[in-house]
């Protein structure tokens, strides 16, 4: 009698996490989403609805990739398969947030210049920057998964 076999995930884990390029990208999505929420953190913002919103999306988009990050390392997508479908959801909705912060802070600039509050305006525009490219490395990530969810079935 053989030995159940332990369903092994195309995720990597351990060290192998950072020399993969899906993962290599959370290393990105990690320091420019914490870029944006310190910019937007230390930037005084003509409405509060929007700061909120912006903040939610890069604190909880922050957390949760650091936790993803923590659990690939320690190698529990290696139990269950489920977590390829959670990797894809995960950067698609991160990518969603993030393109709505984005546009968000695009449009809040535009008023912080009209103001002519030259600091705030040059954080503003940081920030702004800083959340286009986190949703480029998450949209990239989300479609990487996929692919790797593809080609594992």
């Amino acid at each position: 009698m053989s030995a159940p076999a332990i369903s092994s995930s195309p995720i990597p884990s351990g060290g192998k996490v950072c020399t993969s390029f899906p993962e290599i990208l959370m290393l990105g999505e990690f320091v420019f989403g914490g870029l944006v929420w310190i910019l937007v953190a230390s930037a005084r913002v003509e409405f509060a609805a929007d700061q909120g919103w912006v903040m939610f999306v890069s604190v909880f988009c922050f957390v949760i990739t650091t936790l993803l990050l923590i659990l690939y390392t320690a190698g529990v997508q290696n139990s269950s398969s489920a977590w390829m479908a959670v990797d894809v959801f995960y950067h698609f909705i991160s990518a969603v947030f993030y393109l709505s912060i984005a546009v968000l802070e695009a449009s809040d600039t535009r008023f912080v210049l009209i103001n002519r509050n030259q600091k705030n305006f040059r954080i503003n525009i940081a920030a702004t920057v800083f959340a286009f490219v986190a949703t480029l490395l998450y949209t990239i990530h989300g479609i990487l998964s996929i692919l790797r969810w593809k080609s594992s079935s």
